[in-house]
């Protein structure tokens, strides 16, 4: 079986949902959004529902890391380290010691800076889930610091 070569070619040359003309009204009726920078809709209950009371607003930071927010006790450095940590190993791995760890790690294809964080875990721990391996590499979690920080 062959490519063709319109294969990677652009959204609009690929097209199977809209006809040309439909997709130059749907392109302009967008840009009127964005340069307006509000919804341009003519009737009300066209529009977007708003952020309901109570509800986080996904928009008030859009330069975050959109990381759902920092638990008591914990930097925002340490919720992205647990975040990359977990990222890279399963339920499945634990419990393990160090060692398995990394090797677990190597094994889903982990990026050399999750297995050089992992190979500093201290030898002959058996960790039971990664709130243990990220307090074992100095990280605070919710439930307290880790060994190398202060409380207070």
């Amino acid at each position: 079986m062959t490519e063709s070569a319109g294969q990677f070619a652009g959204a609009s040359e690929r097209s199977t949902k809209h006809n040309p003309r439909l997709d130059e009204e749907l392109e302009h009726e967008m840009q009127g959004m964005l340069k307006a920078e509000r919804a341009t809709r003519a009737h009300e209950w066209r529009e977007v529902e708003p952020v309901a009371e109570g509800e986080p607003d996904l928009s008030a930071d859009p330069n975050g890391a959109l990381i759902g927010g920092t638990p008591v006790g914990m930097t925002p450095d340490a919720v992205a380290a647990r975040a990359e940590l977990a990222r890279w190993l399963d339920r499945a791995d634990f419990p393990s010691t160090g060692p398995d760890l990394v090797e677990a790690a190597l094994d889903h294809r982990a990026p050399d800076a999750v297995v050089g964080e992992l190979q500093r875990l201290p030898e002959g721990e058996t960790f039971e889930r990664i709130g243990d391996v990220v307090r074992a590499l100095g990280y605070p979690t919710e439930t307290g610091p880790g060994p190398g920080a202060s409380e207070g």
